[in-house]
């Protein structure tokens, strides 16, 4: 299977696979659990990149000391993923809480315990945060997670080979000439780099020997430029947390943490840890004792991957995946434990179903329990009481369920009960043994009357609160209805678990509405995690605050919104609750419906005045979290909504604004939607002075790069540098890229947009030349002294710059007024479907045209803008001079029925004879942009901005401030 000598397959199958395979090429990796192959790698922790897959079973990888080899990847599994970031792997939306990565590259460590927690695998392997947090391992966008057990005891193995100090030479895919300083010259790694923005981690650094530096691949497209020689520490990582190469993710066959429907699980933690994980996971409730110690069976998994167990008792619960146990079959326990086969635990005089009686001594407990399964506060209650046994495990200890939890006890803290007269309790006829198990499983009614009115309201047992609270011996009145029992009130439980009947039963009882349990949540949070309606509004006219907050700042609305219960947000807004609280990361509900992508409750939430306006902790505003996020139906949305136009334009406390976030983050959607709904100002820079396209070119989003330039942003804003965006364009050129353009003959092809569909999209020199060819000034210097050009060492692509302004740009054009040539003309005329015929026909309600008439039928969403087509509409010959065809959408009646020359001179439609406040060209209706016009008065000669308009607009914003302030007052 593992060969010395690569030989590369040309079968079509294997040519199949290497495309279904490709995001997996680049990746670095490590040996894996079933390695076999010696010290091929360099041995333990010696780091490689994936080259290519010959097949789904087999990869190709190039060790950083020069070995090639075969391996597997499926079935058995000799590579683990050390770090996918080269690869472009990329979760969008996500932020690394400990260095700020945004998005997170590579493989995502969500940390279990605690709300929207996110590290990346440098952080990860590196120790940030909280050591016992156990994470989620989610390794592809949008993949599942899978449950990792903290870090703490984890092993650690150092990474070896191409790190910063290591020595090394040209490796296998060396193409760089002689810039070594010839063959078996050598050179030391300074630096792990970004070979593209798009594929991090992916290059290394190198200053050679000749003192020449440059830098090299290493992962980029699985390539490996440089082998080493004298390898060097890359930091330590998590042998056993790494994801194995080639196998299907635990979401191809099972749930987080390999779970699948039908598997048997344990809950085996302890209460209060068990509580801890539930919250944000369906919470807990007292029902849910029964769990405990009680083997249920997986019904489900829900779209939050959270897992839904079925228990004996028919009933349902909702779980995060961190707090279960698959129970192993007896084979696969056996094999488990094969290590251990020869090791035979000493005899145990206990056997699974036994009735043992727990110590009843605390010091002397305490000493025993060191070692076995440890001493807790919460088996306070469990002293001297009796209960079954449930496990026995390899090292004699005991799994033992009483008082309606489970705990892990030595055996040495229990004893096993008899009858008296020496018959095993175990005696089927015994009536002793009746008498223990109805001990052991009633409620028990002589102990805590807190705990007989938690479960029974629980159990929605109305009759028997009303009774419990009416006993005469039970000191009636306050103090009963609102006790305590595991961290939670009758009324709490009575509340997440939907039982009205309870509810009112206690509420004759004068019962606190306001309680906390130790999370901070009332009765109003419990009934939103439980989605009940008609419990909050029952809650709601008894008096219970609907704003109420627990101790992460969370309202019922945030808490509605976040578990995706839509009922549960419309009844609160309906009852007049606060839309736009903020919880502790500063985030409103809306921040989050827009994370949870429920266009149906931002619409609601909008509807019952949500300020859009309000930023959270990282200074995001609902618009900068849309653009973030990449949520276009959100952005849509909104803007519809925006109450003032500015807002669109507003900034973070980094000078972004939601045009920079979506233009960083390539989502394409959002910016035109920014730019043509939101007319979002495409020139305003961030404190480094940066544009909108400056962070498209960096980031090499070319669509966005298009869309901008097209759209008559300003190509030659400097940066904090001097840079312009064609500097930035060149700077990231690199040598692979320039020979994509040594035999460019058409340049017009550059003209018409940044290559075809199957050319590298990513190249920056195409980039370069789109910018020049739409008017970018090559002769523009940064603070450097250097122009774009001299940021350009080749000269072929120089002359393919010169050419591409020559031909494109006017000398007589400013930087806002770029020459729109015919053949773009032409391309905006095309029928959008079969480009074979001109575009006629106008759709409703949008005013696009994109299409012909005989391609229109088939369209059902306007190819431009997206919105759905309610009316078809073939434009025909100006109803007024018959000699030219009609050639103006009238605003706001949205007809085409006059030419420009007729237009003109029109007041009204003469299709409808609505007044015209507005007339749109054919042009722009078809995407492009309007006809140069005068230069506004805003403008001076020498293209800089008059101020006056820039005053007016923010004595605009002040009079909009002062005016919803009064309304405030009011």
């Amino acid at each position: 299977m593992n060969a010395e000598n690569l030989e590369p397959s040309t079968s079509t199958s294997n040519r199949v696979a290497r495309v279904t395979m490709m995001e997996g090429v680049g990746a670095r990796v490590v040996r894996g659990p079933d390695w076999k192959w010696g010290k091929q790698d360099g041995g333990e922790g010696h780091v490689g990149t994936v080259r290519n897959f010959e097949s789904p079973e087999e990869v190709v990888v190039v060790w950083d000391n020069g070995t090639a080899a075969n391996y597997r990847c499926a079935g058995a599994y000799d590579l683990r993923i050390l770090d996918s970031a080269p690869t472009g792997m990329k979760h969008d939306g996500s932020m690394c809480d400990s260095c700020r990565q945004q998005p997170i590259f590579g493989i995502r460590w969500k940390c279990a315990e605690c709300p929207n927690f996110d590290l990346c695998s440098v952080c990860y392997h590196g120790d940030k945060h909280n050591l016992r947090h156990r994470f989620y391992r989610i390794t592809t966008p949008g993949g599942d997670r899978c449950a990792i057990e903290p870090r703490r005891k984890s092993k650690k193995i150092t990474a070896r080979g191409i790190f910063p100090g290591a020595r090394v030479v040209r490796g296998v895919d060396w193409q760089w000439e002689d810039q070594d300083g010839g063959n078996g010259r050598r050179g030391k790694v300074t630096e792990i780099q970004d070979w593209s923005a798009a594929s991090p981690r992916s290059a290394a650094y190198v200053l050679w020997d000749n003192a020449a530096k440059n830098l090299y691949r290493g992962g980029f497209e699985g390539m490996a430029d440089l082998k080493v020689v004298n390898d060097a520490k890359g930091g330590s990582f998590y042998r056993d947390h790494l994801p194995l190469l080639g196998e299907q993710g635990p979401g191809s066959r099972s749930g987080p943490g390999g779970l699948a429907i039908g598997d048997q699980v344990n809950v085996d933690l302890e209460l209060e840890i068990v509580q801890s994980l539930q919250h944000g996971h369906g919470g807990w409730t007292d029902g849910m004792f029964e769990c405990l110690g009680t083997t249920g069976t997986v019904v489900g998994i829900d779209e939050d991957h959270d897992i839904v167990v079925s228990y004996p008792s028919g009933n349902r619960w909702t779980f995060n995946p961190a707090v279960l146990t698959k129970v192993n079959s007896p084979s696969t326990a056996s094999s488990a434990n094969t290590d251990n086969a020869n090791i035979t635990p000493p005899p145990t005089p206990f056997t699974v179903g036994d009735l043992v009686q727990i110590c009843s001594d605390a010091e002397k407990i305490k000493l025993l329990q060191r070692g076995h399964g440890e001493w807790a506060e919460a088996m306070i209650p469990t002293l001297g009481k009796i209960g079954r046994v449930q496990q026995i495990y390899h090292d004699n200890d005991l799994k033992v369920e009483v008082c309606g939890t489970s705990w892990t006890y030595n055996p040495s803290a229990v004893t096993k009960v008899a009858s008296s007269d020496g018959a095993a309790v175990g005696n089927s006829s015994g009536e002793r043994l009746s008498a223990l198990l109805k001990k052991l499983f009633e409620t028990h009614v002589t102990g805590d009357i807190n705990e007989e009115l938690v479960k029974a309201a629980a159990n929605g047992d109305a009759s028997k609160v009303d009774e419990i609270l009416s006993r005469s011996d039970a000191d009636v009145g306050i103090s009963n209805a609102n006790g305590m029992f595991a961290g939670h009130t009758a009324l709490q439980a009575a509340s997440q678990n939907g039982h009205s009947d309870v509810i009112k039963v206690l509420m004759k009882y004068e019962v606190n509405f306001e309680i906390e349990d130790k999370d901070g949540d009332r009765a109003i949070h419990h009934a939103a995690f439980g989605d009940e309606p008609s419990v909050v509004e029952q809650l709601q006219r008894g008096g219970a605050d609907l704003n109420a907050r627990n101790k992460r700042r969370q309202t019922p609305l945030h808490i509605g919104v976040n578990k995706g219960h839509i009922g549960v947000v419309r009844i609160l807004l309906e009852l007049g609750c606060h839309p736009s609280l903020q919880d502790s990361e500063g985030d409103t509900p809306l921040h989050d419906a827009i994370s949870k992508k429920r266009d149906d409750m931002i619409q609601l939430l909008l509807e019952h005045h949500a300020d859009l306006t309000v930023t959270n902790n990282n200074g995001f505003n609902a618009l900068h979290h849309a653009a973030l996020r990449g949520n276009p139906s959100a952005m849509r949305i909104l803007l519809t909504k925006i109450p003032r136009h500015w807002i669109v334009d507003e900034k973070k406390d980094d000078g972004y604004t939601a045009l920079h976030l979506a233009a960083l983050n390539n989502h394409v959607e959002v910016a035109e939607l920014l730019v043509h709904q939101g007319k979002a100002n495409m020139d305003i820079q961030n404190v480094n002075l940066q544009t909108a396209l400056h962070l498209a070119v960096e980031r090499q989003h070319t669509q966005i790069v298009r869309l901008l330039v097209r759209e008559c942003c300003n190509l030659n804003i400097p940066d904090k540098d001097g840079d312009t965006p064609l500097h930035e364009a060149l700077r990231h050129h690199t040598l692979s890229q320039l020979r994509q353009l040594q035999d460019m003959q058409d340049v017009g092809k550059l003209l018409m947009g940044l290559g075809t569909p199957g050319a590298d999209k990513k190249s920056s020199a195409s980039i370069a030349c789109f910018l020049a060819a739409n008017g970018a000034d090559l002769n523009i210097k940064n603070k450097k002294g250097q122009t774009p050009l001299d940021l350009c060492p080749d000269p072929n692509l120089c002359k393919a710059l010169a050419k591409c302004h020559k031909e494109r740009h006017s000398p007589t054009s400013g930087p806002q007024n770029t020459v729109i040539i015919r053949n773009d003309q032409e391309s905006l005329q095309e029928c959008m479907v079969c480009s074979d015929l001109k575009r006629d026909t106008l759709f409703g309600p949008c005013g696009h045209v994109a299409t012909c008439s005989l391609c229109s039928p088939r369209v059902k969403k306007c190819l431009m803008c997206k919105e759905p087509v309610t009316s078809r509409h073939k434009i025909e010959e100006c109803v007024v001079c018959s000699d030219k065809k009609a050639s103006v959408l009238f605003m706001p009646c949205a007809h085409m029925c006059a030419c420009d020359g007729c237009a003109a001179l029109m007041k009204k439609c003469v299709q409808c004879r609505s007044s015209i406040d507005k007339l749109v060209p054919f042009i722009v209706c078809c995407g492009g942009n309007p006809p140069p016009a005068p230069q506004p008065p805003g403008i001076m000669n020498n293209g800089s901005r008059d101020t006056t308009k820039d005053v007016q607009k923010l004595q605009q914003q002040l009079q909009d401030i002062k005016d919803q302030v009064r309304t405030k007052i009011v």
